[in-house]
């Protein structure tokens, strides 16, 4: 059995796994990723970049690629249980104010692609069978691979196999339904079909006692999600075959209506759980490992993401040995609630999604297609859906504490630029706006200082941000020197 010793080894090739291999390997962090397929499910499962994690992965420089593979279509808001009002963004202050349509497999391969070109391994067709933690470490086995490494990371799913052979309880409520998600090609279409990607209201059907969303991704290509109303889990995990699909369509958009191929189709529920905790010694779990739920609003991928942005840079300072007390221990603090609000709005969703609502739920719909007219619930709404509202924790001691800062315009020596193009080589960022800093401040590596003018009002002379983009210290007027160390020593990494 091959034996490998590694800085961390992460469970799991899809979007979490890569994102956090990339966020790794930026901090020089030796990372092994395991995933037990031999090769990519090409399937468009989870598509939809929400506008937080635009920004996160425009920090990184790695938001230009993927546009390349975005499902063209016109720039369209968000929604709210499918509800017929689009959600406003621009209230945010942000550059990427609509949702992006993009496969997940594509946002894999340019993951995958600059996670090695960082220094990540990717090995495929090694499925995990063996979790042995230790207080200095874990050891991991994977079909004739055995990996020491100092934390293992599971992002292996819902149906986790890290959390199982841990033993580990996932509590919440069960699936009540299913439904199944197929990309296919249809040879001839009806009138009642779409033909181009609108709000997602306009995209969803109910009739012949189903209901759907299909969606056109270009050409005779569409994703097609649908179930039958009132179907509980009684397929189980039997294959999805094309006359299932060729039932479904030809109720909905009519016999003329008419398959001519099947990519792949799969089944899901509807499903809530989450783990108790996020961090279990050496063995931490991000993304559906950690937390699953309705598939409503576009959250899931999402939501694992930023999982993996706000562990990595965490993670790779525990590591390398200089993490400030308590620091990868805010991963659980910081990300559950997190998790635990998107479980409570999907479920909320779900109800008002309901294909056969009655009277009750259908007055409770119509209450909220009001309230969504009005700008402040929009907006509310609007920050829930795209993480735009996302603060870590109180504020303490300044207001913009724990806050995002929008992606300004800055004017450093070196000339115009923005504030995310700061964050590509993804350290911390001191950002002096009004000669606030000390001359010589000493700050410790992975801190960088950048000097800069901006015309917008960021509310603040000086702002310390963390390699996430989230605030974690910031200043009026003048600070000392030694107030400064302390606040980066507190919270961001320790000079070694």
């Amino acid at each position: 059995m091959a034996e490998i010793e590694t800085g961390v080894v992460v469970a799991g090739a899809g979007p979490t796994g890569l994102m956090l291999a990339y966020e790794l390997a930026l901090a020089g962090v030796e990372t092994l990723v395991l995933e037990r397929l031999p090769q990519r499910a090409e399937q468009v499962k989870g598509g939809g970049i929400q506008p937080r994690t635009a920004e996160l992965l425009d920090s990184r420089g790695l938001l230009e690629p993927l546009l390349g593979r975005a499902t063209p279509h016109e720039p369209v808001g968000g929604h709210f249980a499918a509800l017929p009002v689009p959600l406003d963004c621009a209230p945010w202050r942000t550059r990427h104010p609509f949702p992006i349509a993009i496969p997940q497999w594509a946002i894999e391969d340019v993951l995958e692609e600059r996670a090695t070109a960082a220094g990540a391994r990717v090995l495929r067709g090694a499925a995990v069978s063996g979790v042995e933690p230790d207080d200095d470490g874990v050891v991991v086995t994977a079909d004739g691979l055995r990996a020491r490494a100092r934390y293992l990371v599971a992002c292996d799913g819902g149906h986790s196999t890290v959390r199982k052979l841990l033993g580990l309880p996932f509590p919440g409520r069960p699936g009540t339904h299913q439904a199944v998600l197929a990309d296919i090609h249809l040879s001839a279409v009806s009138s009642l079909v779409p033909r181009e990607t609108g709000h997602m209201s306009t995209l969803t059907r109910q009739a012949g006692g189903f209901w759907a969303m299909l969606v056109p991704l270009g050409g005779d290509r569409y994703r097609f999600t649908f179930g039958r109303a009132g179907q509980a889990e009684a397929a189980g995990d039997l294959p999805v075959t094309p006359e299932e699909i060729t039932t479904a369509l030809q109720a909905l958009y009519g016999p003329e209506t008419t398959l001519g191929a099947v990519d792949n189709a799969s089944r899901f529920t509807d499903a809530t759980r989450q783990l108790e905790h996020y961090r279990a010694g050496r063995v931490l779990f991000a993304g559906d490992a950690a937390h699953v739920h309705p598939p409503l609003g576009g959250q899931g991928l999402n939501l694992g993401m930023q999982d993996a942005f706000n562990l990595g840079w965490k993670l790779a300072a525990a590591v390398q040995d200089r993490a400030p007390g308590g620091l990868l221990d805010s991963y659980h603090t910081e990300r559950h609630p997190v998790g635990a609000q998107v479980l409570r709005h999907t479920s909320a969703q779900r109800l008002l999604a309901a294909p056969n609502p009655d009277e009750d739920v259908a007055a409770l719909r119509d209450l909220f297609v009001d309230l969504l007219r009005l700008p402040d619930t929009n907006r509310h709404l609007a920050g829930l859906m795209s993480g735009l509202s996302l603060r870590y924790g109180p504020s303490e001691g300044h207001p913009l504490t724990g806050a995002r800062l929008p992606d300004a315009d800055l004017v450093t020596e070196a000339g115009p630029t923005r504030l995310s193009a700061l964050f590509g080589a993804g350290h911390a960022v001191l950002l002096d706006l009004a000669a606030a800093v000390p001359a010589d401040p000493r700050l410790p590596p992975r801190v960088d200082l950048v000097r800069a003018t901006c015309a917008d009002d960021l509310g603040a002379a000086a702002v310390l941000i963390r390699p996430d983009g989230y605030v974690r210290w910031a200043a009026d007027g003048p600070v000392r020197g030694d107030t400064l160390l302390a606040a980066i020593a507190g919270g961001i990494t320790r000079a070694r």
